[in-house]
């Protein structure tokens, strides 16, 4: 029997936990994690794992959340949300692979704004949720090494930001490439507390760490879908 896919939803409650804290992501926290229960088709442990997730940005201190998602996605590039700086780093690969995908963004009618990066891990999942659910999780496949190497470097930091990946990769349905993902895992795994990299960092390019430097997916608006049932 064919695996049941998961409906549109379901990218979008997982695209609202992995965006900057704040507000609104509190608040979309608990009718997300109720889509994914409901309509996932996760496993009972995958579930569990979001549910921990869920409670700690429902209900944890908002400068806590806020300063570990910095720590975590802004100040380390080793887990940065923009999936083709795993592929191409800053080389003029990306930025190809980037225009790539904002044509194929645009051919299906979705227009980011200027503040988003059509690779930003929200955003392209929230593109996902406008597409059929069999292309979508063959999208979501070609990603599948990067997020079991974000899921891994997270379950080294004990961070339930783990179970939003390892979700990811269960919905992709396909096994990651396992030499592009040993490939990956070799490189660096960088301290966010590492001061004299990120001055280097700021040196060689401008870098603002903090809310929506390459855009989010409002919560709301995922809250606003849901209640459409989109």
């Amino acid at each position: 029997m064919a695996k049941p896919l998961p409906s549109p939803v379901t990218y979008r409650a997982l695209a609202a936990f992995l965006c900057y804290p704040d507000a609104d992501v509190q608040a979309a926290a608990p009718a997300a994690m109720a889509v994914i229960r409901a309509e996932s088709g996760l496993p009972a442990h995958l579930v569990s794992a979001l549910e921990k997730l869920a409670g700690e940005l429902a209900g944890g201190d908002l400068l806590t959340l806020q300063e570990r998602y910095v720590r975590l996605f802004d100040r380390t590039r080793s887990l940065s949300l923009n999936l083709y700086e795993h592929v191409h780093g800053e080389s003029r690969e990306r930025g190809q692979a980037m225009a790539a995908l904002l044509a194929l963004y645009r051919s299906r009618g979705l227009e980011l704004s200027s503040r988003e990066l059509p690779d930003h891990l929200p955003v392209f999942l929230d593109f996902l949720a406008t597409q059929p659910a069999n292309e979508a999780a063959s999208l979501l496949a070609e990603a599948a090494h990067v997020l079991e190497a974000l899921a891994e470097r997270l379950k080294k930091r004990a961070s339930n930001y783990r179970a939003v990946f390892g979700a990811l990769v269960q919905l992709a349905g396909e096994r990651a490439d396992r030499e592009a993902l040993r490939a990956l895992l070799a490189e660096p795994d960088e301290d966010p507390d590492d001061l004299e990299r990120i001055d280097r960092a700021w040196m060689d390019e401008p870098v603002n760490f903090g809310p929506g430097e390459a855009g989010c997916p409002k919560a709301e608006s995922f809250i606003r879908q849901m209640n459409k049932g989109v």
